[in-house]
């Protein structure tokens, strides 16, 4: 296990399990880092706004989600507080760019 595994605890392994086909992205990085660069079909929630906004958002708490920020620092913050919600199905993407590139899609600006 690397230092970036270890820092993020569990999150960084749950990278490395396989990602349903049906599984949302979800970008939970800020609408202006969104519009620089997300994977294409990503939901934008950010972080700060998930306790507003996943009720309305994620209503299936069972449907698998692929939750990505810059680093994956957000997306493992957003990644437990999802589960303390309830949510089953959580995956750390880490960054745009290896989710993109493990799902092969590209990224989309703008």
């Amino acid at each position: 296990m690397n230092w970036f595994s270890k820092m993020l605890g569990g999150g960084a392994n749950a990278s490395a399990e396989p990602w349903p086909d049906e599984a949302l992205i979800v970008d939970v990085r800020g609408p202006g880092e969104y519009q620089s660069g997300h994977v294409e079909g990503a939901l934008n929630l950010p972080l700060n706004e998930l306790p507003r906004l996943a009720g309305a958002q994620l209503p299936d708490k069972a449907r698998p989600l692929v939750l990505y920020c810059q680093s994956g620092m957000r997306s493992e913050s957003a990644r437990q507080y999802l589960q303390s919600c309830g949510y089953t199905a959580l995956f750390n993407g880490c960054s745009p760019g290896a989710v993109a590139l493990r799902l092969q899609r590209p990224i989309v600006r703008g």
